[in-house]
C-alpha cells in the first residue's frame, strides 16, 4: 500500500470484519461475555470512534480505553506547577496546544494566559530554543510532556542548548513511559483484559521488545498497530487469532513504521539526557515506580524543577480530582465516559472538569466528538 485511501478501502474493511466475526464465533465471545481488548493509545481510541469501528465490530468485542494519553494522565498538581512557572514575570512559558485548557486546581494555562502570563503555544521544543535565543533577558521554559514519542525531541533540544550554552532555556520535564502503567493494570485483580492493541508512535521509538513482559509474564497477546481503519481492524483480528489459538505473543502490524529494536538515534538521546524517576504520579493510577523520566544531573542547569525549586525538587504534592470527576476510572478502563455523571453536562469541551474532555487523545473527547447519540445517553 502506498496511499492513505488504500488503508480506508471499504471492501478490504468488509473482508477484515467478516474474518473478525468468524474468529469471535470460534472463541465463543458474545455481548454478555465479550473479549476485552485494551487499545493503549489515545490516538487509537479516537480512530476507533472516528471511523465507527466500535459499531462495525461484533458485539463480542469490548474495547477498553487505556491510559495512553499523556495530557490525560498528568496529575493536577503538575498543571498547578505549570501555572506557577508561567505566572513568574521572568518566564516565557512554552507548551503544546493540547495542554493549554487542562484544568488545575486554580486555573488552566489558558486562563493564566488570559490574565497576563506570557504563555506561548509551540509546535516543537526547537521553537522554545529559538525564543530563548531571541530573548536572552528572559527565562524560557518548555513544558516537556508526552510518552516516548515526544521524549527524543526534548532530549535533542536540551543537548542543543548545552552545546550553545543557552543558560536561559529549561524544561519542565513530565515525560513518562508506557510499560510501567500497563503492568499496574495487569496486576489489578479488578481489571479484565484479554489482549492489547499496542501504541504505534511510541513503538516507533522504543521498538516492540519492551512489551515482551505482557506476553511472557502475563500470557496476554499484544499487537502494535497503525492508526488507519484497516490497521486497527487487522490488529484486532491478530489479537483475536492469538486468543483463539491459545498464543500470547508480541506482534507488529505496523511494521512499515515500527522497527523491532526501535530508533537507535532517539534511544541514545533519551539515555544521554534522562534517567528514570524513582516514582511519578499518574492521574487515576497514583504513584508508579520508574514510570517517569527526569533530567540527569549533568544537564541540571536545563531542569526547570531544579532551577525554580518546584515539583519533585520541592517534594511531591497529591491533589484530589474535582468532586464527581471520574477521569481516573475512565482512563483505567473501569468506566466508559458516558457513565461519568458529569459527562456532557458538568463536563464539556467548553467547560471541562478533567483532561480527558479537552485532550486531542482523551477518551471523553472522542465520545463527545464522535459518539453521536451515545453522548446524550444517561449515566448507568
Amino acid at each position: 500500500m502506498k496511499y492513505t485511501d488504500e488503508f480506508r478501502d471499504p471492501v478490504a474493511a468488509k473482508g477484515l470484519l467478516d474474518q473478525i466475526a468468524t474468529v469471535v464465533d470460534q472463541i465463543g465471545a458474545t455481548a454478555d461475555s465479550p473479549v476485552h481488548i485494551m487499545e493503549i493509545c489515545g490516538g487509537h481510541t479516537h480512530a476507533i470512534f472516528r471511523y465507527g469501528l466500535d459499531k462495525l465490530t461484533p458485539p463480542g468485542i469490548e474495547f477498553i480505553h487505556g491510559p495512553g494519553c499523556p495530557v490525560c494522565v498528568l496529575p493536577m498538581s503538575r498543571v498547578d506547577e505549570c501555572v506557577q512557572l508561567a505566572e513568574d514575570p521572568r518566564v516565557i512559558f512554552t507548551t503544546f496546544g493540547d495542554a493549554m485548557r487542562v484544568p488545575g486546581t486554580r486555573k488552566s494555562l489558558m486562563q493564566a494566559k488570559a490574565e497576563g502570563a506570557d504563555i506561548r503555544m509551540v509546535y516543537s521544543p526547537l521553537d522554545a530554543l529559538e525564543l530563548a535565543r531571541r530573548n536572552p533577558d528572559r527565562e524560557v521554559v518548555f513544558f516537556g510532556l508526552g510518552f516516548e514519542t515526544t521524549t527524543p525531541s526534548t532530549a535533542l533540544s536540551i543537548q542543543a542548548a548545552a552545546r550553545e550554552g543557552l543558560g536561559n532555556f529549561s524544561v519542565f520535564c513530565n515525560h513518562i513511559t508506557v510499560p510501567p502503567p500497563i503492568k499496574v493494570l495487569l496486576d489489578d485483580p479488578h481489571m479484565i483484559l484479554d489482549g492489547f492493541v499496542g501504541p504505534g508512535h511510541v513503538s516507533m521509538v522504543i521498538g516492540t521488545h519492551p512489551y515482551d513482559f505482557i506476553a511472557q509474564d502475563y500470557g496476554k497477546p499484544i499487537v502494535v498497530a497503525g492508526f488507519e481503519p484497516l490497521d486497527l481492524l487487522q490488529s484486532v483480528l491478530m489479537v483475536l487469532e492469538q486468543i483463539r489459538d491459545g498464543r500470547a505473543e508480541v506482534e507488529n502490524q505496523y511494521a512499515r513504521i515500527v522497527p523491532e529494536h526501535g530508533n537507535p538515534v532517539s534511544l541514545a538521546a533519551i539515555a544521554d539526557v534522562y534517567e528514570p524517576r524513582p516514582s511519578f504520579e499518574w492521574r487515576g493510577l497514583g504513584e508508579i515506580d520508574a514510570s517517569g523520566l527526569r533530567i540527569r544531573d549533568r544537564y541540571a542547569r536545563f531542569d526547570a524543577e531544579v532551577k525554580f525549586g518546584i515539583g519533585y525538587a520541592a517534594g511531591p504534592r497529591v491533589v484530589q480530582e474535582p468532586e464527581g470527576c471520574e477521569c481516573g476510572a475512565v482512563m483505567t478502563g473501569r468506566m466508559k465516559p458516558v457513565q461519568c455523571p458529569q459527562f456532557g453536562t458538568g463536563c464539556t469541551p467548553e467547560m471541562p472538569l478533567g483532561a480527558l474532555m479537552v485532550s486531542s487523545e482523551g477518551a471523553c473527547a472522542a465520545y463527545y466528538q464522535y459518539g453521536g447519540a451515545r453522548a446524550a445517553e444517561p449515566a448507568t
